[in-house]
């Protein structure tokens, strides 16, 4: 690990706090993109080296959960207006609309990308047929029942049939959106605050009371880690190329946490005015995103002094 001191740079912009941040995957060209979530409704998308690009205008409420396409093309949100959008990332255009009858925290995309799928306070999955936009969503259920019992926090489209779901009721589930009810089942025993697909690896990273949980995505028998920290983390996010090390946020403090795969703790990073609700790692690991409280995203090198993006001329 580097000893130089990591030095963030401020991606500015909103005005409410930050809760949610995702990267694209990693481009033809070298490149990325990142979009942020914010309760003041108005999620922005930015160029890898953090350069604000457009905002997506027409939420009516605060924005939980924005994801991109596999090219980026597209951009899914859900809100507190209750509605999921998808939008052209190139014009900022909406392009379609998914009422709800609660507030939507979490959306994701098939790689396809030719389904929506989203959940929230209403414990219910939905998936929507984007070819098919004017038709009604079909629901995952469990035994008829909703597909959670408390609110649904995070749903990851693993692939164009396989769909991951992690609840406030502390289970994460695993459905085949070909059959009925959900394939597999892991009970993590605390509410689930946060849960990703690492960008480029098949590993889910899940964050419940005080644990980070790394778990196969595509082969739910395959081995698994969890790891104790000394606080609770609202957000998690491995190292996609390497493995060697995760970063955490937590509402507890304004710090965001670097951590082996064992858990220990490597570097305690200071620079936000406010409890971290979430991070995320870029897809070629050169860096890493924080949102905050306090309304900014912070990039943060992952080999401070390194020449990169914006900190080539640092």
């Amino acid at each position: 690990m580097s000893t130089t001191r990591s030095v963030p740079l401020v991606a500015s912009g909103h005005t409410r706090p930050v809760v949610h941040l995702s990267f694209s995957p990693l481009q033809q060209d070298g490149t990325y993109l990142l979009v942020s979530s914010c309760k003041d409704g108005n999620p922005m998308l930015r160029e890898w080296t953090g350069d604000w690009v457009g905002t997506f205008i027409g939420h009516k409420g605060a924005v939980w959960s924005t994801k991109l396409s596999q090219d980026s093309t597209f951009a899914a949100t859900g809100s507190a207006d209750f509605t999921a959008k998808v939008w052209d990332t190139f014009t900022g255009k909406f392009l379609h609309s998914f009422p709800h009858n609660h507030i939507v925290r979490t959306v994701a995309l098939t790689p396809s990308p030719n389904k929506l799928v989203t959940g929230g306070q209403e414990k219910k999955v939905r998936i929507f047929d984007l070819t098919k936009p004017d038709a009604d969503p079909v629901f995952l259920q469990d035994n008829g029942a909703n597909a959670h019992e408390g609110t649904v926090k995070s749903v990851v489209a693993v692939s164009d049939t396989l769909v991951a779901t992690a609840g406030e009721d502390g289970y994460v589930k695993w459905w085949d959106i070909r059959a009925p009810g959900p394939s597999w089942t892991l009970n993590l025993g605390a509410p689930v605050t946060s849960m990703e697909l690492t960008s480029g690896r098949p590993i889910l990273v899940i964050t419940a009371g005080n644990q980070v949980s790394f778990q196969q995505a595509l082969n739910h028998a395959g081995p698994s880690v969890t790891v104790n920290l000394n606080y609770q983390p609202s957000s998690a996010s491995m190292h996609p190329l390497l493995g060697d090390r995760f970063v955490a946020g937590s509402t507890t403090d304004p710090w965001v946490h670097l951590h082996d795969p064992d858990g220990r703790e490597l570097e305690v990073l200071k620079g936000h005015h406010g409890p971290v609700h979430c991070v995320s790692f870029c897809p070629d690991g050169e860096m890493y995103a924080s949102g905050s409280e306090d309304g900014t995203i912070r990039l943060w090198q992952t080999t401070p002094g390194k020449r990169y993006g914006l900190w080539d001329g640092v």
